[in-house]
């Protein structure tokens, strides 16, 4: 036997193999677990829970399990994943930060690009800017003034560096050439905590996280992200920062769902089948919708487009990363 028939012989298997191991995914009984980089009760960690209540029903009801190994601006969480036993049963959603640690972190353990099996974007979500209930200043025109008058004296805080807020934050201070003293957390969920207790001033964040403290009026609420207002209740009165004067000011954060790099072709394709099916579910649009959120509906949802479409973010987000000097290490 050849080499080349051998190479073929053994690609054949391997493949018969991947395939017959499909067909029994996910096993009766086993359960897959889903590792979000980030802690519990951050917007990503919701997503991740929406999620799981609607992707299950379309993988056999098998039991999904949300691990939040949570630390380093989502490393610890996806090096946990790039390293797991690429049988279907680990798997990884993570925002935004794939396409920044690339450029924030000098040294990984991991290669975005090359360690994962792309699985397809779930969605994409604005985000607000808000203001602690103490800031003597109601809508933006207020708050900017405000910030001008108190240069070198306010906090903005973020959910860690990498974090979908630590990049908000770094293109809002640009946009309005003032910089802010930045308070990093272990989390949105912390960070909001102290914004509601008047610990920190500033914070943009994403809606999935701030929507309803808008709508209890826990907080002050400025402007989104996004190029139209929303229409979400509680967010479409909020004018956006580009109506306001902010010329192309956009951010989007996004969310995607990975596998560990050499899992099945035929798992892969499992998964994304049962991901496609999940986000037409009514109760999690519904979810979604109500925090502002975007369900993806485009050639992200393919393996292939969402791959390209990380690779293009991690080309755009790398050059904001390096004109703001920021790094993690």
């Amino acid at each position: 036997m050849n080499k080349a028939f051998k190479i073929a012989a053994i690609a054949l298997a391997s493949g018969l193999v991947g395939t017959a191991f499909a067909q029994d995914y996910p096993a009766a009984g086993k359960s897959i677990t889903i590792v979000v980089p980030f802690t519990a009760g951050g917007p990503t960690d919701k997503v991740a829970r929406d999620l799981a209540e609607s992707l299950r029903k379309h993988l056999n009801n098998a039991t999904i399990v949300i691990d939040n190994a949570a630390g380093a601006g989502s490393t610890i969480g996806t090096a946990k994943v790039a390293r797991a036993n690429p049988d279907g049963y680990t798997l990884l959603l993570n925002h935004i930060g794939m396409a920044t640690v690339p450029s924030l972190y000098r040294k990984l353990s991991f290669n975005v690009l090359n360690d994962f099996e792309y699985a397809g974007i779930i969605n994409d979500v604005p985000m607000t800017l808000i203001g602690k209930p103490a800031l003597p200043a109601s809508n933006f025109a207020e708050v900017k003034d405000w910030i001008g008058k108190n240069q070198g004296k306010i906090n903005l805080a973020n959910a860690g560096i990498g974090s979908a807020s630590h990049l908000c934050g770094l293109m809002f201070q640009a946009a309005i050439k003032t910089e802010m003293t930045p308070v990093p957390y272990k989390g949105a969920a912390p960070a909001i905590a102290d914004l509601m207790g008047n610990q920190v001033d500033l914070l943009c964040d994403q809606t999935t996280n701030t929507t309803s403290q808008i709508e209890a009026k826990k907080v002050h609420a400025y402007a989104v992200t996004t190029p139209k207002r929303l229409s979400t209740p509680a967010l479409k009165d909020l004018p956006t920062l580009n109506e306001v004067g902010l010329k192309d000011f956009q951010v989007t954060i996004w969310h995607g769902l990975y596998a560990p790099k050499g899992t099945p072709a035929a798992v892969v394709k499992k998964i994304n089948d049962a991901l496609k099916l999940a986000l037409k579910d009514p109760e999690f649009i519904k979810r979604e919708e109500a925090l502002g959120a975007v369900i993806a509906n485009d050639a992200r949802l393919e393996p292939e487009g969402h791959k390209k479409f990380v690779q293009a973010e991690i080309e755009k987000w790398g050059q904001v990363i390096k004109a703001a000097g920021t790094y993690a290490d």
